[in-house]
């Protein structure tokens, strides 16, 4: 409200869209003290972004959102890809990461009720998203960063002690930094539609359909018969002022046989591929799409944005409650930036292949992608390396100064692997040690020292197939990465690794 005085709050955050809601919510829980601001009316009323993958829900069984957005969603159980001559192959995927994740699936979920769930979990926490306020400028003097916003009509200032931008593609934050955007374009154009339809193809799972000149996917929104398309727009179909073309719902309707009976949202848009060079400086962070977009390929782009924010989360937590030298904020960028940079890359090579128009992207649309993929999808091998890639859960930050240590297969920066009933104990957001077998009383006595909490869990096949090694010291981050693996349970390994960074529990 007008000439109302608010407390300097700990972050302020531009942007109310998965990213940056999910980062207040990680931050609420920390008793950090969020204000989150957003230059639009309201939420979104759109679909947008909807595949949730498993990392994601990992994050969510976390914070105890799980369940619920699996309870409003709707589990993708197969693919089909569709040649111009009909089915080539059904793909299960319902269960393609069974044993590697409590959520071996991707979840459909629209983004206005996926950010609804969010909105109404951080009002529970106190924090409303405040709407109608835009960031217009900001100042970071190193002590704290003081930003300038305009609501209903006049200007306020807002003080922080660290500003984070989750403000989208067109970041003011992004810009305010004067952080460069590199990346491209590509020249085809794209357009999305939710629609109400009916057809043989409409039964809950993904629909690709490979043709001469491009490229449909179709999966459920919502309710089973709400359905989302997505694709290359042919350019006969391109509509005036982006709006529809009076021939395309028939293009539609002919190449997924399926009847459409109402068009709920349609619009056409450019697709690019960027990766911003920092995401940090001094005070300020950016996240999500303010720091990189990419091609639509694998439902990626809102997963990534709550990947930053998590990670973001309890570092910020951690050096304004002075449990970890504020170094630890470093880490942030280095860690996420690589990840970004190589999803793009590898996102951008094969969207291009598959997209291209001479013969070789129609060879590979019309034969090799129909024939090869089913076939490939039935060896296990193939099956866990696209839901290691796809779903996320293979990210790792080995390369960071946060990572010390090797045990087996598993490696410090690694995700700590699911091994069935370890999960619960990362709902505590916060540093762990797990052992998998028999705690020395020289590690117990040590943890208890530092007040860091040991899981000590059965050995088991579930645990060796997972890449653990028995009786070895993993020590996990709030994230569920592990940052230190000492095969001999060595306390002074544990020591020195808490000395370094000066760590101390969150909670």
């Amino acid at each position: 409200m007008k000439g109302m005085k608010r407390m300097k709050a700990d972050v302020l955050i531009s942007g109310a869209g998965p990213t940056g809601l999910v980062l207040a919510l990680w931050l609420t829980s920390y008793n950090v003290s969020v204000r989150i601001i957003d230059k639009q009316p309201g939420p979104g009323n759109t679909s947008r972004a909807m595949a949730v993958h498993a990392r994601t829900l990992e994050f969510y069984q976390q914070m105890g959102l799980a369940d619920e957005v699996i309870e409003r969603g709707i589990k993708v159980e197969h693919a089909q890809i569709h040649s111009e001559k009909g089915v080539r192959g059904d793909i299960h995927v319902g269960d393609i990461g069974q044993k590697l994740s409590p959520y071996p699936y991707v979840v459909s979920f629209a983004q206005d009720e996926h950010e609804e769930l969010l909105i109404r979990h951080l009002q529970q926490k106190g924090v409303d998203v405040e709407w109608n306020t835009e960031l217009v400028h900001f100042i970071d003097s190193g002590e704290d960063v003081v930003a300038t916003v305009q609501l209903d009509g006049h200007t306020d200032r807002i003080e922080a002690s660290y500003l984070c931008g989750c403000d989208g593609a067109h970041s003011a934050v992004r810009k305010g930094l004067a952080f460069a955007f590199p990346g491209g374009t590509y020249e085809r154009p794209f357009f999305v539609a939710d629609v109400e339809a009916t057809g043989k193809a409409i039964d809950g799972g993904m629909d690709a359909y490979l043709y001469k000149k491009g490229l449909l996917l179709m999966l459920p929104v919502r309710t089973a018969k709400t359905q989302r398309l997505l694709g290359i727009l042919p350019e006969e179909f391109r509509g005036e002022d982006g709006g529809q073309h009076p021939q395309f719902q028939s293009f539609v309707e002919d190449l997924c046989q399926i009847q459409i009976q109402c068009v709920n949202w349609y619009s056409e848009y450019r697709v690019h591929h960027r990766v911003t060079e920092q995401f940090q400086k001094g005070r300020v962070f950016i996240a999500g799409d303010a720091a990189h977009i990419h091609s639509p390929a694998g439902g990626q782009g809102m997963n990534t944005g709550i990947g930053d924010a998590v990670n973001l989360a309890w570092k910020l937590a951690a050096a304004i409650h002075k449990r970890a030298d504020v170094s630890i904020l470093q880490t942030y960028e280095t860690e996420r930036i690589d990840f970004a940079k190589t999803l793009v890359a590898t996102t951008d090579r094969a969207f291009s292949t598959v997209m291209m128009q001479n013969v070789f992207g129609r060879t590979i649309r019309n034969f090799i992608a129909p024939k090869l993929a089913p076939l490939l999808f039935k060896w296990p091998f193939v099956r866990e390396i696209a839901f290691h890639t796809v779903s996320q859960i293979g990210i790792s930050y080995r390369s960071s100064v946060l990572s010390e240590g090797a045990v087996g297969k598993r490696k410090s920066g690694d995700r700590l692997p699911w091994t069935g009933d370890n999960f619960s104990h990362l709902q505590s957001i916060d540093w762990q040690i797990h052992v998998y077998g028999n705690c020395t009383p020289a590690l117990t006595e040590k943890a208890a020292t530092l007040n860091i909490p040991i899981h000590t869990m059965p050995w088991t096949d579930k645990a060796r197939q997972a890449g653990l090694r028995k009786d070895a010291l993993y020590l996990v981050r709030p994230d569920s990465h592990i940052a230190l693996a000492s095969k001999t349970q060595d306390v002074q390994k544990l020591q020195h690794y808490v000395t370094t960074h000066r760590l101390e529990r969150l909670l």
